[in-house]
């Protein structure tokens, strides 16, 4: 009989399951998918994939908080676990486990159609002040991306727009380049092709720093510095184990992912992909998860989307 000691230095001695907290084809499960070939080398094991979507991601979150903490169940999460609390979805986020890999953070960026005067976000922010309720933006609903920026660029003061809900960024582009709405807060990757198309003029890079993916874009910071506190923020892709599993294997995990993630194909991946990788793991990654919680429960709240008060969850002001 070997002992558990025998068993961690071995680990992994089988198959690992990877759980896609997304459905096929989305971003989630195509970062996973792009990351884990790189990965299957240091483990000398194959991790199966499987995708188990539903619940915002609650679904997949509490299948794998559930079963045994021994490293042979990943959950290949996005940013969702951490609304889950205030949205009143689920109990459990990524405080029950432990970040094996935060890959990278998606780049989001405010569109406009062409045909607007803005030429800056600064121009689109002062006419949203001299018409209120006249100026349409594109949104996803509480939670999603356009209504967590929206609700960041309500923190300078009136800004009252008419919010048009789409179901998902896709029909919220097509609204957009159809001018059925203004502007847009959306994915990078969704709008890429637009913006170098002449399509969708971009006003902002939601960041404190201007990327490389869009040279002379400013950030949201160049106008406004008092966005600082909110960034950097974006949706985020990452891998993570039960944080009960035994310390050797989110040794021998951490390094496999790291390993799989510095390759240059990876790296490569993650860049055309329109995302700013980040592959850090443990305690640097925890610090980046609280604040994105702590600053997207609290704009959420203070915007009136929440069910319970972050504070009921112990999740403190930015």
């Amino acid at each position: 009989h070997l002992s558990a000691a025998t068993v961690n230095a071995t680990y992994p001695t089988r198959n690992i399951q990877g759980v896609i907290m997304w459905g096929a084809g989305g971003a989630t499960d195509t970062m996973s998918r792009a990351i884990t070939p790189y990965v299957e080398p240091w483990l000398n094991q194959e991790v199966i994939l499987t995708n188990r979507s539903g619940g915002a991601g609650a679904i997949s979150t509490k299948y794998v908080h559930h079963r045994k903490p021994d490293g042979y169940t990943l959950l290949y999460g996005a940013e969702n676990p951490q609304l889950h609390g205030v949205l009143g979805l689920s109990d459990v986020d990524y405080r029950e486990f432990y970040a094996v890999n935060v890959l990278a953070r998606g780049i989001s960026v405010i569109v406009a159609h062409p045909d607007t005067p803005w030429r800056s976000l600064k121009e689109l922010m002062e006419d949203v002040k001299n018409r209120p309720g006249e100026i349409k933006m594109g949104s996803t609903g509480p939670g999603g991306l356009p209504y967590v920026v929206g609700a960041m660029l309500g923190t300078q003061g009136e800004f009252n727009i008419i919010p048009v809900p789409f179901d998902g960024d896709g029909p919220a582009i097509t609204a957009l380049l159809g001018g059925h709405v203004d502007f847009l807060p959306s994915g990078y990757t969704a709008t890429s092709e637009h913006i170098r198309a002449g399509r969708l003029r971009a006003l902002a890079v939601v960041n404190d720093e201007e990327i490389e993916l869009l040279p002379g874009i400013p950030p949201l910071t160049q106008d406004y510095p008092a966005f600082k506190k909110f960034l950097p923020w974006g949706p985020f892709y990452g891998v993570f184990i039960d944080k009960d599993a035994p310390d050797s294997v989110k040794t021998k995990l951490t390094e496999a992912f790291h390993q799989g993630a510095t390759d240059p194909a990876f790296e490569k991946f993650v860049t055309d992909f329109g995302a700013i990788q980040m592959n850090v793991s443990g305690e640097e990654a925890n610090v980046f998860l609280e604040k994105w919680q702590s600053v997207t429960t609290w704009l959420l709240h203070d915007a009136g989307a929440t069910k319970t008060s972050p504070e009921a969850f112990g999740i403190e002001r930015p």
